[in-house]
């Protein structure tokens, strides 16, 4: 019957599929009884067959596979498939231990962690997978089903050919939306600043209101835009691929003045209550926000605008890989291995501290900016108290180093004019940066000061360490700087940037740091006046 199937050459595409259901029949009951030849052809007729039959239909056969086929060539032909039908027959099939043996080299990463998952295999298999590396192990993707037969088309279609047919439905929208209108009244010109629209399961939007559909309509949120054309960013084509909700995207629109420029959008996966089958997103979309474009020009030239443009590029692939990290970890999307797991906890630590040193880099730009050196923040903060934080927060960095910090208080209060989250990040920059260049065995010793001469004044100084206790002023602000003479090895950020940022945030709110001979000193507004401070000295005594 094998050959008489191989024999008969598909004329269709109906044809095609139910020669892949025959044989794949075929070899899941019958595979060991037949010769090695009709072994060969019927694989190399599957392998043939594969582009031709859709997704749909090739996982659906994998589930019959794995239900009553053990034979571990076939399984090995569905595993290497596209990662929804490697998982279908992998979950469940059974195997012999040698089978599985066998058949391990042969699989991709997504296929071995779909049997990292697994509880039922023989202990041989999983030392087998053991003995790969978790570095062959990779994230299954989700099950997702397709809708009907016209979308499972049109995924087999080039993504090419897909972007270019649907710009084209855009331009051709655009243009009848257009022909015929008005020209442009005062009104048009002015910015719209908020509207919602409508996608298909393809991701294409086709419904809009609140906006000229032209500038609109055949864009698609499932394939990122690049080089400034109009379409979305890769945030809302990363969650499409996984019908998750999507939070403030980017969106660039072309076309008149009103319609024009840039958006942020949110939108919502629906689905067809009677089915359950995903038919598309529903959102809305609204101008960003002053904080939120970090491509504005100013009206004159910032030097701290290309730090800021980095900045913004260094976020968006910083949250995709911690986030895709932590459905690693929380095994959102299914099981992996335990080596896996502790790996992509690794990258979310990793990538919370490469954020903070983001962070401190759009600090260093925002304070670049001109500002008025006195500024009044209308905030008093205890710094006493965020000192003691500090100290916590510093509890492990100061085990690892072998190093012990000694801050004491002289006079009082400590009540300064400024932000807390400023002051935290000036004192636990400044503190951090002065550990990591301290020697193991070190103590590091500073004073948090206020002096009745000088009332107007918060003082925090350290002692400077051993290892730059003869360096100038100028070696210390050096970005390149470092006790052994390059570029320290304990920090990612230089000790000279971190001193730099300090400064820079201590003047924003009327402080400074200075770089004295014997320690370093932060200057901070005091909130208490010196007749208020003489009062309350006089009280104590």
């Amino acid at each position: 019957m094998i050959a008489t199937i191989l024999r008969q050459a598909p004329a269709d595409r109906r044809a095609s599929i139910a020669a892949w259901r025959q044989i794949s029949d075929i070899l899941a009951q019958r595979g060991n009884q037949l010769a090695d030849d009709d072994i060969r052809r019927s694989l190399h007729a599957l392998a043939l067959l594969r582009p031709q039959v859709p997704e749909s239909v090739r996982r659906e056969c994998a589930r019959a596979v794995a239900r009553h086929g053990r034979f571990a060539p076939l399984v090995a032909l569905y595993a290497n498939d596209v990662a929804s039908v490697s998982a279908a027959i992998l979950q469940t099939v059974q195997l012999s231990e040698a089978d599985w043996l066998a058949m391990l080299p042969t699989t991709g990463a997504t296929a071995r962690s779909v049997l990292a998952g697994r509880r039922d295999l023989p202990q041989a298999v999983y030392r087998g997978l053991a003995s790969l590396g978790s570095a062959s192990v990779a994230l299954p993707q989700p099950d997702i089903e397709l809708v009907d037969e016209r979308q499972t088309e049109a995924a087999n279609t080039p993504e090419a050919g897909s972007s270019q047919i649907s710009e084209l439905v855009r331009r051709i929208d655009k243009f009848q939306s257009t022909r015929g209108q008005p020209a442009q009244t005062g009104s048009d010109r002015t910015p719209r600043s908020a509207f919602v629209f409508e996608t298909g399961a393809d991701g294409i939007v086709h419904w809009v209101d609140g906006i000229t559909r032209g500038a609109v309509i055949g864009l698609s949120i499932a394939d990122a835009a690049f080089g400034g054309e109009p379409g979305t960013d890769g945030v809302a084509a990363g969650a499409f691929r996984q019908r998750a909700e999507i939070l403030n995207a980017r969106m660039m629109l072309e076309g008149s003045v009103a319609d024009a420029g840039e958006w942020r959008f949110s939108a919502l996966p629906w689905f067809d209550p009677a089915t359950g089958q995903f038919r598309g997103y529903r959102g809305s979309a609204r101008r960003p926000h002053r904080s939120e474009q970090p491509y504005r020009q100013p009206d004159t030239a910032d030097p701290g605008d290309s730090i800021r443009q980095l900045i913004h590029e260094l976020r968006s692939p910083l949250n995709a890989i911690s986030g895709f990290a932590q459905i690693v970890a929380g095994q959102m999307f299914g099981p992996v291995s335990q080596s896996y797991r502790r790996m992509a906890e690794t990258i979310v630590a990793d990538a919370g501290s490469v954020q903070t040193i983001i962070d401190d880099l759009e600090t260093a730009a925002r304070g670049s900016r001109a500002a008025s050196p006195l500024q009044d923040t209308g905030s008093v903060v205890d710094v006493a108290h965020i000192v003691a934080q500090v100290e916590g927060d510093l509890a492990e960095l100061l085990r690892d180093q072998g190093v012990d910090l000694s801050i004491s208080r002289i006079g009082g209060p400590f009540t300064g004019l400024a932000n807390d989250a400023d002051v935290r990040r000036m004192v636990g920059r400044l503190l951090t940066a002065l550990v990591d260049v301290s020697e193991p065995g070190s103590i590091l010793v500073g004073q948090l000061v206020t002096e009745m001469p000088h009332d107007d004044m918060l003082q925090l100084r350290i002692v400077r360490p051993a290892a730059i206790r003869f360096a100038t002023a100028a070696d210390l602000l050096d970005p390149g700087f470092s006790p052994e003479g390059e570029a320290p090895s304990a920090t990612v950020l230089s000790l000279g940037f971190s001193l730099r940022l300090v400064d820079s945030l201590a003047r924003a709110v009327g402080g400074r740091l200075d770089i004295g001979h014997n320690a370093l000193t932060l200057h901070l507004r005091s909130a208490t006046s010196k007749s208020e401070a003489e009062r309350e000295v006089q009280q104590g005594e």
